[in-house]
């Protein structure tokens, strides 16, 4: 069975419950011009794995280029959420800072995911 995490914003504005694909061990960060400028680590959920419980009103979305990435943010506070995948849009990339519990050093060394090459630009 798969362990369901808890994932808040830094005001508290919305909560979710979170599913991951494959625990923590999917933790990486990417390259692409808007991702490296959010330097923010993410795991990987599938699409029926994010449930909101919490402030779906207060979430925004940002989406640029082919807009097959749909990144979600509170309103209030500004921080990102999780996203629909460019590289797998079957998947969401959830921040991993955001998940209770989660000690950021602890995943150190990331792993690089290549955004800026990616087939989609091509």
């Amino acid at each position: 069975m798969t362990e369901t995490y808890s994932a808040t914003c830094h005001c508290g504005a919305v909560e979710m419950r979170v599913r991951l694909s494959d625990g923590t061990t999917t933790a990486r960060r990417c390259d692409c011009s808007y991702c490296r400028r959010r330097s923010a680590a993410v795991v990987s959920a599938p699409l029926d794995g994010i449930e909101v419980v919490k402030g779906a009103e207060n979430l925004t979305l940002y989406s640029f280029g082919t807009h097959t990435a749909q990144h979600h943010f509170c309103k209030t506070c500004g921080i990102y959420m999780y996203h629909r995948r460019r590289s797998n849009p079957n998947e969401y990339g959830v921040n991993l800072y955001c998940i209770e519990g989660m000690a950021p050093k602890e995943f150190e060394p990331l792993a690089w995911h290549d955004g800026v090459n990616h087939p989609s630009d091509v």
